[in-house]
C-alpha cells in the first residue's frame, strides 16, 4: 500500500494487517482524482480511517488538514505511524472515537470534505449518510461501499473492478 499521488507520491503506508479491507490504490487514486478540484486548501474528515491512506492521499494531494477517525486498535497503530512516517502531525489529529457518535455531534459546514469506508455490509454507512443528508456536516461526502449496497439520494456513482462503488454525495449551495 502507498500514496498513489501528489508531493508523497509513491511512498509506503504501514496496513492493518490482512483483517483490515483498505482501500484499494486504484480506487483511491480515481477517487481523489474526481474530487481534484476540491482538494486544494480543504478541511478534511476521514471516517473508518483505517491506515489513514485516504485522508493522507488527500494532504498529499493539497488539502490543508485531515481529521482521522478510527477505534480499531491494529488500524489506530497504522494510522500513528503513517501520520508520523509522513511528518503529518501538524495537519492532522487522530480520534479515537466511534465515527457514529462522532459525526452525529458535527454540525452544517464543518469539512469541506468527508471521507467514509465502513466495513462493507455495516449499516453505519446507512446511518452516516442519513446524518449527512439531514446535516451536511461536509460540503462533499464520498463513500466507498459494496456495489449492490444501495443508497438513497443524489448523488453520482462509480463502479470499480470487484465489488467496490463509490458514491459522491454535494450538499445544495445555501442561499444567502
Amino acid at each position: 500500500m502507498r500514496i498513489v499521488d501528489g508531493k508523497w507520491a509513491g511512498r509506503d503506508l504501514v496496513s492493518p494487517g490482512s483483517r483490515i479491507r483498505p482501500t484499494a490504490e486504484e480506487v483511491r487514486g480515481r477517487w481523489l482524482d474526481l474530487l481534484e478540484g476540491s482538494l486544494k486548501g480543504a478541511r478534511v474528515l476521514d471516517l473508518f480511517a483505517g491506515s489513514g491512506a485516504l485522508g493522507l492521499e488527500a494532504l498529499s494531494r493539497g488539502a490543508a488538514s485531515v481529521d482521522f477517525v478510527e477505534n480499531g486498535g491494529a488500524s489506530l497503530h497504522s494510522l500513528k505511524a503513517n501520520v508520523a512516517g509522513l511528518n503529518a502531525r501538524k495537519k492532522s489529529r487522530i480520534f479515537k472515537r466511534d465515527a457514529i457518535p462522532f459525526v452525529e455531534a458535527l454540525e452544517e459546514g464543518a469539512y469541506d470534505i468527508a471521507f467514509a469506508d465502513p466495513p462493507y455490509g455495516s449499516r453505519k454507512l446507512d446511518r452516516v449518510v442519513s446524518y449527512w443528508q439531514q446535516v451536511p456536516f461536509a460540503t462533499i461526502l464520498g463513500v466507498e461501499h459494496q456495489r449492490e449496497h444501495r443508497l438513497e439520494g443524489k448523488a453520482k456513482r462509480y463502479d470499480f473492478p470487484g465489488d467496490t462503488r463509490v458514491t459522491l454525495f454535494t450538499a445544495p449551495r445555501r442561499r444567502p
